[in-house]
């Protein structure tokens, strides 16, 4: 294999990469050993036909594109390794020279990654944050509370309200015809929640059990059902039953049910003892997010679009695998709220380029103060592995690799460059 690297424009490289004409030659081979078993021509068995006669038959070309497809993975990884080049993409192939006899030449366009300039990094301006618990925050906090307690009663002596849940039988119409999946019976919905098209829920306030209700809405343009799009619709609904949320008397035999504390007065000091220790966390990450923020301003980068696009591929695969635990699949989650996943991604855009940003320029600060976990941070981050993952220290030592090593060590050295950038930062 031969190599050729041409440096583009926005971090970005093209790799040229030829392939010599005996090692095409024996891909051709293997894939016909692979393939003939499965071929028949007239006058011989099948699985016996010769492959000089069915290149004959179906063209000299016939096991090249297959034997082009196994090289190029081997072919394109031995040269991502020789080209010193820190890929962060994935390759754009395209074939340039497929031919038996000749060499096969294809190329690779990848993004690279970036250099960082740092400007300002030691002593930037952050805002300076309130560590003080407020009375409302507590306020909040026992709401939360109540609501946890909280028991649903029936309505009869009046109409629907918001916050009530309803439980609603539905039909939906567009230009008078029924449309697949506009018809439920027995929902449970909360009005007020926005689970249902904009402007649905709002036309049930006021209805009262069994009286039929036509409510007038028009499907979004961006409505993952391609058929239903901007359309107008009517559902006829009816309402069986109303209920409303009842919330429990704020008092000492309420701080009894739900706390340790014997008193009201107690309870509510345990509440703010618990929010100070969570607000002083808040801040310091407000602070650490502030620092960076300032940092990043004041750094130079150019991202290659490959690498963005790359970020936003595996913050969707995290989504799907989070909803995928949560018992939905993403074509579900899409379903349910309307998102198709272009849309996903545009919205994910923003923070793939604030991940980039941030760990470029936190590297950058750690090269340049030589931030380096210690060993005995290090021997500490394994012990916290092992225990999460429920192994003994010695144990998971065998089981990290060298590359994974690297990794961790680079993302401690990250996580102390957040640390030294927020710690030099000046409250303002």
């Amino acid at each position: 294999m031969s190599l050729q690297v041409e440096k583009l424009e926005h971090n970005m490289a093209k790799l040229t990469i030829e392939v010599p004409e005996t090692e095409l030659e024996a891909a051709i081979e293997k894939v016909y050993q692979k393939q003939k078993k499965n071929i028949s021509l007239p006058g011989f068995r099948k699985g016996k036909a010769p492959r000089v006669m069915i290149e004959k038959m179906y063209g000299k070309g016939v096991f090249l594109e297959d034997a082009a497809n196994d090289l190029i993975p081997v072919q394109y990884s031995k040269a991502a390794g020789e080209s010193e080049l820190v890929i962060v993409s994935q390759p754009q192939i395209a074939v340039t020279q497929l031919e038996a006899g000749k060499p096969f030449i294809f190329t690779a366009e990848v993004a690279v990654k970036p250099e960082v300039t740092l400007g300002e990094y030691k002593g930037v301006e952050v805002p300076k944050q309130d560590l003080e618990v407020k009375e409302e925050e507590v306020d909040a906090e026992i709401l939360k509370e109540r609501e946890n307690n909280s028991r649903m009663i029936d309505v009869e002596d009046r109409a629907v309200e918001s916050g009530d849940t309803v439980t609603l039988d539905y039909e939906g119409f567009v230009d008078g015809v029924a449309f697949d999946g506009g018809k439920g019976e027995g929902y449970p919905l909360v009005i007020g929640s926005n689970t249902f098209i904009p402007g649905f829920e709002d036309q049930l306030i006021g209805v009262a059990i069994d009286e039929e209700k036509e409510v007038n809405v028009t499907f979004p343009e961006d409505y993952q059902a391609e058929e239903l799009k901007g359309k107008e619709a009517v559902f006829k609904c009816k309402i069986s039953r109303i209920q409303k949320k009842e919330l429990p008397e704020v008092d000492d035999e309420f701080a009894k049910d739900v706390s340790e504390f014997d008193t009201l007065e107690e309870y509510k000091a345990d509440i703010r003892k618990r929010l100070a220790e969570e607000k002083e966390k808040d801040v310091q990450r407000a602070k650490e997010d502030a620092a960076v923020d300032k940092v990043i301003e004041n750094a130079e980068m150019d991202i290659p679009d490959p690498m963005i696009q790359n970020q936003i591929d595996q913050m969707v695969d995290d989504f799907g695998r989070r909803m995928q635990s949560q018992g939905l699949s993403l074509e579900q989650y899409f379903q349910f709220t309307g998102l198709t996943v272009e849309k996903l991604m545009e919205e994910m855009k923003p923070q793939a380029l604030k991940r980039i940003q941030s760990r470029l320029v936190l590297e950058k600060v750690a090269e340049v103060e030589n931030i380096q976990p210690t060993e005995e941070e290090i021997e500490e981050e394994i012990a916290k592995m092992a225990e999460m993952y429920k192994l003994e220290v010695d144990k998971l030592k065998e089981m990290i690799g060298e590359y994974e090593m690297e990794q961790m060590k680079k993302d401690m050295s990250v996580q102390k460059a957040v640390t030294f950038v927020a710690e030099a930062a000046k409250e303002v």
